[in-house]
């Protein structure tokens, strides 16, 4: 399929995007990011900034480069995406999913909401500050990074560490999940990303005795972990209200007209309607299976069974869940920590957000905005680690009926043409006057 010659500028190159197959497997298994980078950092060049590419890796690829603002007296700001994204299978999808299809007003395809649609926004609202002639007040740090599907180990974690220099003079970052609108009994609104939870994954291992399928057999590896497995899965943690969940619940609560001493934060969670499954996961901490692995043939009982487990905290709550977790299993089940990221909470108040909440206004005028926490992480963990403050910010008006936080990792991803041109319009005005 080619690019129709009537498309916008940031669907087009969403589209392009898209067509890079990014998948990320994680442990280190990637189709790799080097092509989206250097498709990325040509466009970047063609505004005639100066890029720098990093490979971590082999073909894991990130591209960064500074935009120099109008006053050298200003903190600069990292406008951030990722290139990579999680792997899809064609045969659950109605479209092909790295096609980059274009159907009933919407662009389809892995990437198309996480975050390939950002990354195409952030270039064309550059081309229209830049193709202008204008400049930013402050100057901009734009990174494109790899592997944050896979915690940023490749990808923005590796640029912290080993180029630090190229985020210079920054303090604040904007990305994504944030700023994109949800409806609430009939209101529109939007939510802005002001953390994260923080992110554990673990790998369980059991242990027994590896011996013929046909044996009485007491000591099966696979058994003990199914065992641990649903003790985890099953084990509901309590709500835990934050600053950011406490504030969203109450305004959530003041939308739907209920009374929040009177009913669950949960419950009033849950009766924002699609919005309310990406919200219920900031309440309490999370322990998902997420893969299990054991055995080589169906009658050879193996001498050990492994499963990953996704573990999402509140912030410092990270050490606590990992011991109860190791109470839930019992003592006969390791436990390996695979990866593991802080949480981050920021404040809903101070001139970005300011900043943030007029260009909304602007564009979407008389709609609140209201913080939230993400359940999911963002390359703006990494970021904090050179003091960088990290908002969610990649704003979409969406269609009431459209369950846009049920499509992340999700099948048959798509987001809206028009909501792409609002994106556009909203961060170039944010952009050019922050």
């Amino acid at each position: 399929m080619t690019t129709e010659p009537e498309l916008e500028a940031t669907a087009a190159i969403a589209q392009q995007l898209i067509r890079f197959d990014t998948s990320n497997y994680g442990e280190g298994v990637s189709n790799g990011e080097t092509d989206a980078a250097e498709y990325l950092g040509s466009l970047l060049e063609d505004l005639g900034l100066k890029t720098t590419y990093v490979d971590s890796d082999p073909g894991r690829t990130s591209v960064v480069a500074r935009v120099k603002g109008s006053d050298p007296s200003l903190p600069a700001l990292v406008v951030h995406g990722h290139t990579d994204v999680v792997p899809a299978d064609p045969d659950n999808w109605s479209v092909d999913p790295f096609g980059g299809v274009i159907q009933d007003g919407m662009l389809w395809g892995r990437g198309a909401v996480d975050m390939k649609n950002m990354d195409a926004m952030i270039i064309t609202a550059l081309q229209d500050i830049l193709g202008s002639g204008a400049q930013p007040k402050r100057d901009l740090v734009i990174a494109f990074f790899a592997d944050e599907e896979a915690g940023g180990v490749r990808g923005s974690h590796h640029l912290v560490t080993e180029h630090p220099t190229l985020f210079a003079g920054a303090t604040e970052a904007i990305s994504e999940v944030g700023g994109y609108s949800v409806t609430i009994n009939d209101q529109r609104a939007y939510l802005l990303q002001t953390g994260e939870k923080a992110l554990v994954w673990i790998k369980l291992i059991a242990r027994g005795t590896a011996s013929h399928g046909s044996r009485v057999m007491h000591n099966n590896a696979v058994t003990k972990l199914a065992e641990a497995v649903a003790k985890v899965g099953r084990r509901e943690w309590p709500v835990h209200l934050t600053d950011t969940t406490e504030q969203l619940v109450g305004e959530l609560a003041r939308i739907l007209g209920v009374d929040p001493q009177r009913v669950t934060p949960e419950e009033v969670v849950l009766a924002t309607g699609s919005a309310g499954g990406f919200i219920q996961g900031t309440l309490r901490t999370t322990t998902n299976p997420t893969l299990l692995k054991a055995g080589y043939k169906h009658n050879v009982i193996p001498d050990s069974a492994e499963a990953l487990i996704d573990i999402r905290t509140l912030a410092g709550e990270e050490d606590d869940v990992i011991a109860e977790v190791q109470r839930l299993v019992g003592p006969e089940i390791e436990i390996v920590v695979m990866h593991r990221d802080i949480g981050l909470e920021n404040p809903f108040q101070g001139a970005l957000v300011d900043a943030m909440v007029a260009s909304l206004g602007k564009h979407d005028p008389d709609i609140p905005v209201l913080p939230y926490l993400l359940s999911g992480g963002t390359d703006n963990k990494a970021l904090s680690l050179l003091g960088i403050t990290g908002y969610g910010f990649a704003p979409l008006k969406l269609p009431a009926g459209l369950d846009f936080p049920g499509m992340f990792h999700g099948v048959d991803e798509r987001v809206p043409l028009d909501a792409l041109v609002f994106g556009r319009r909203v961060l170039a005005d944010l952009l050019s006057t922050y």
